[in-house]
């Protein structure tokens, strides 16, 4: 059971067939495990659709999908994608990452994604973006650990799962703007990953006008009260409701544009990712337990 895809709509992606298998690994380890390595990287985009290939292109490392809701200007310059080896065991590195040693960096993939569009590239979007990053260098099994985490540059890394899927991993996540993302195995309890992703969302909440303050904190409350009840579908519910208030609301009444210049905050669309990860973390508690 994959946690979380039967409520999330998937979107259909024409991906190019991996080849990776074996090679994978086997093409990391090549690099010391004290080095930084830049990545080949190759960028395909228009409309509202980007692939990104990581790696040689006859055994790539991984292959990532983005679909926007309504993209401008989405090229592959103005992506400003870029991908890198990183020590698994680097200091600076392990200080942006949560839980202590309960969240960790496999040396199986040890790959940093940096999406970075460019100020003067042009590139902005309205609402949501969905992510999938595909790879066969880990494997999949059913209650996976593996997580997507994002970060700003240089900043501390969160979880922004919505889905993992087989084939052999397709981690998926929703987006309302970039930066650095990174494959992580998450031993947290599931119970503190919530409570981290509430207390995110809250901090949110608090950003936008005063008079959209109230509704978003009473759903937020439900589904808490909820998860404390272990009524899942409760919670599931209420997370919904939060959703679907967002989404009603955005663009007139809460910012759901992200520039490349920087100057606006996509507030609808921070709002929609962090509580399609809730949804995630809470199906998993139903299913998978602590």
């Amino acid at each position: 059971m994959n946690a979380g895809s039967n409520r999330f709509p998937r979107i259909v992606r024409s991906l190019s067939a991996l080849v990776l298998l074996a090679c994978a690994p086997f093409a990391i380890a090549q690099v010391a495990p004290s080095s930084s390595a830049t990545l080949p990287v190759s960028v395909t985009a228009a409309g509202n659709h980007a692939d990104i290939s990581i790696g040689a292109s006859s055994s790539p490392i991984a292959e990532v999908s983005l679909d926007f809701q309504d993209a401008t200007g989405l090229s592959p310059a103005s992506l400003g994608a870029s991908a890198r080896i990183v020590d698994v065991s680097d200091p600076a590195l392990l200080a942006r990452l949560p839980g202590s040693t309960l969240t960790t960096l496999t040396s199986a993939l040890p790959m940093m994604l940096t999406i970075e569009p460019p100020a003067t590239g042009g590139l902005s979007f309205r609402g949501t973006g969905r992510m999938e990053i595909h790879t066969h260098a880990l494997p999949y099994s059913v209650g996976s650990s593996f997580r997507v985490f994002k970060a700003p540059l240089g900043g501390a890394f969160h979880d922004v799962t919505d889905e993992i899927a087989q084939g052999s991993v397709r981690a998926r996540t929703t987006y309302g703007g970039f930066s650095q993302f990174l494959i992580l195995v998450d031993l947290r309890s599931t119970s503190s990953v919530i409570d981290e992703k509430i207390a995110l969302l809250r901090t949110q909440i608090d950003a936008l006008p005063i008079n959209e303050r109230g509704p978003l904190n009473a759903a937020l409350n439900q589904a808490e009260a909820a998860i404390d009840d272990a009524d899942h579908a409760g919670a599931i519910e209420a997370i919904d409701d939060f959703r679907s208030r967002v989404q009603d609301r955005a663009g007139q009444f809460i910012a759901n544009e992200w520039r490349a210049t920087r100057d606006v905050e996509n507030q609808a669309g921070q709002l929609v990712a962090g509580i399609n990860s809730l949804g995630f973390s809470v199906a998993y508690l139903r299913d998978f337990g602590q």
